[in-house]
């Protein structure tokens, strides 16, 4: 066994290799706790004679250092780059390192929340789990409003006030709370509403919400801040009208379009011939709104505006599938690098 184990030494300092597996492997045959020949000789140790163990002992621990001072010296020629793979150029300069691109809805959500930050509008934002006071009741949707039925919103299960957020404006309404006029805020983010999903409509979107509360806030005050906003994204030029609608949270309440942006207002397929384009609802703050926030409704007046941004992302792209958002599609995102 002595014999054996000199042989064993010699055989280590013949052992050479420039590759990674191979000096591994030469790791594993000799000092794998399981079958590795140094492990065997130490567990063989204990059947040497009393006579023997001690040159015995001294060659086994020759030859475990042998091992580790070989593993440890071709390990470092690999680091040190002593030897390089055959019909590798060093000299040639390295490849681009992959750039990803950010998501077109994250690109027009910041464009238009840059927009806002220029005007004095802070950036708010909440929780996509709110409960029924947040989503519905502050925000002035009565009791038997369809908002709050099954098939409108996704409400978790076992706790019918627990629901996932159907808009932003929930953010608002949690700013109103704990802050004291004037309020400038945009509050932009995810939300969900139980829809069918098709290449118009979805079941996940995004919103941008803009609130501002002040003294003396009127509804001029929203159309000059909306044509602002048109031009800056849009472009100048961008014209806009305002049409009457309904919101529980807003009186009055409008919807806004633009000029069609693709036809220049002459009409298209897109925006139905009419020249005009829907984007955005708005409307003056019900004063029911600021008095279930603990803002003087006799004092303080305020507007708010609510934007989709995937409307606006397929508007500015040219995207006609809404659903290509949210399939991770590497051959449409890398369009956006």
């Amino acid at each position: 066994m002595l014999n054996k184990t000199k042989t064993h030494i010699e055989e280590v300092a013949r052992f050479h290799s420039d590759k990674a597996d191979e000096i591994e492997a030469f790791r594993i045959k000799y000092l794998s706790k399981k079958g590795g020949i140094v492990t065997d000789l130490f567990a063989a140790f204990k059947d040497v004679p009393a006579e023997d163990k001690k040159e015995f002992g001294q060659v086994l621990n020759q030859l475990k250092d042998a091992v580790s001072a070989k593993i440890e010296e071709l390990k470092a020629n690999l680091k040190s780059g002593d030897t390089k793979p055959e019909g590798l150029d060093m000299t040639l300069p390295a490849d681009g390192a992959f750039m990803g691109s950010r998501h077109p809805v994250s690109l027009v959500m910041n464009e238009i929340s840059e927009i806002f930050t220029r005007l004095g509008y802070t950036i708010s934002e909440g929780p996509e789990i709110e409960d029924d006071w947040h989503v519905f009741s502050a925000l002035n949707f009565p009791p038997e409003h369809p908002a709050r039925d099954m098939q409108d919103t996704f409400f978790i299960e076992r706790n019918p006030e627990i629901l996932l957020r159907t808009h932003t404006s929930s953010v608002q309404v949690r700013v109103m709370d704990g802050a004291k006029p004037p309020i400038r805020t945009i509050s932009p983010g995810r939300v969900f509403r139980n829809e069918a999903i098709s290449a118009r409509a979805h079941c996940i979107f995004h919103q941008l919400e803009g609130l501002y509360i002040d003294e003396n806030v009127s509804f001029a005050d929203l159309k000059q801040t909306l044509l602002y906003f048109a031009e800056e994204f849009f472009g100048k030029g961008t014209q806009i009208r305002l049409r009457p609608s309904f919101f529980p949270f807003t009186e009055p309440s409008a919807e806004m379009d633009v000029s069609c942006t693709l036809c220049g207002g002459k009409g298209c397929n897109v925006c139905k011939h009419s020249g005009w384009l829907e984007v955005l609802g708005c409307g003056m703050v019900d004063p029911n709104v600021l008095q279930n926030c603990g803002i003087d409704s006799e004092k303080y007046t305020g507007f708010a505006f609510g934007l989709g941004m995937e409307r606006l992302a397929m508007l500015k792209y040219g995207v006609h599938d809404l659903r290509l958002f949210f399939e991770n599609d590497l051959r449409f995102l890398r369009q956006f690098r």
